[in-house]
């Protein structure tokens, strides 16, 4: 099969033949249809996060099952599957037993410890998989599988509340989705942006007031919760100038400087600052539901497998707008 292999830390992305992968015990084998490319892939192949090299990338993908392993029950051939970010774990520690796997300290990771999508093929454990809605295509499913579920399950760790008002800063390629969700859910909803020329499309994406910055958002009437899905840290921080009240500030973007904070913003408003990563199945499956019923649309550029090389530097030097899917 042919595979996108990065060979080394900060290696170049190439498309070679590799040995085809076969189904494992408790495992499904997908034809891959999609696989979306996230920032995420530039900070693994530049040895951001630790794995082991040579590796084929990719946790967005989604395609058809056409193969299961011994043990396989929950899952046939023909299904439409999507596989997120942890697929296994040692389901036996504290977090594990807590129901909390995503703190498990031997969980096993699409793209990093296990072969990721962006390949002809992939092997993935069947319990790990999420069955895609009928009416949601390959190419709006694969970046919900990371984009759209961190940003859905960061609005709803936040616990909104009905009347209260949520603003989102970093409108790209996970604040796009951000918006949109928000509005879904019946939220006003409020877009800090610093590119004027975003705007026609942000109120397009649902947004009831577009400001540029904390001071905005202050003068708007501030807002409960912030959705931060900036890669500015200095950005996010800015946003703490207009939460109201026992605000939420929720970190879902990663900054490359460490976030300047005063406590003073904190004490006198009781604001929390939320830390959220992609927070549980349930909230996957909420986040497919709500786009398959059409609430909520990927804005994506589409690439061949062949061409995946073009698609990553482009994601690597921020001129993909929202998000790269390359199809098969």
């Amino acid at each position: 099969m042919r595979a996108a292999v990065v060979p080394s830390v900060n290696g170049k992305w190439e498309v070679r033949d590799v040995p085809q992968p076969e189904a494992g015990t408790d495992q499904v084998l997908i034809k891959i249809h999609a696989s979306g490319i996230c920032y995420t892939d530039v900070h693994e192949t530049a040895g951001h996060i630790p794995g082991t090299f040579p590796r084929i990338m990719g946790h967005e993908p989604v395609g058809e099952i056409v193969a299961v392993g011994p043990g396989v029950t929950t899952r046939k051939v023909g299904d439409r599957v999507g596989v997120p970010w942890i697929q296994t774990t040692c389901r036996c520690c504290e977090w594990c037993r807590r129901g909390k796997q995503m703190f498990c300290a031997d969980g096993k990771v699409t793209g990093i410890h296990m072969q990721g999508g962006h390949a002809e093929f992939m092997p993935a454990y069947a319990d790990a998989t999420m069955v895609l809605p009928e009416d949601l295509s390959y190419e709006q499913a694969a970046p919900l599988f990371c984009a759209g579920y961190t940003v859905w399950s960061g609005l709803r760790w936040a616990e909104p509340q009905p009347g209260e008002r949520v603003a989102v800063v970093g409108i790209g390629g996970l604040g796009h989705l951000a918006v949109q969700y928000a509005k879904a859910a019946g939220f006003e909803t409020i877009a800090i942006s610093h590119s004027p020329d975003k705007d026609k499309l942000i109120r397009e994406l649902g947004a009831d007031e577009i400001v540029r910055d904390g001071k905005g958002l202050a003068r708007a009437g501030g807002a409960d919760i912030v959705l931060g899905t900036s890669n500015s840290s200095e950005a996010m921080a800015d946003t703490l100038q207009g939460l109201r009240p026992d605000g939420r500030l929720v970190i879902m973007g990663a900054g490359a400087t460490a976030m300047p904070v005063s406590p003073t913003h904190l004490l006198s408003r009781r604001i929390r600052i939320i830390g959220s990563t992609q927070n549980g199945a349930p909230f996957l499956h909420e986040a497919l539901e709500i786009a398959a019923k059409g609430k909520v649309k990927v804005i994506e550029e589409t690439y061949s497998l062949q061409d995946i090389g073009r698609a990553y530097e482009r994601v690597e030097k921020g001129q993909v707008r929202f998000r790269a899917v390359v199809v098969n």
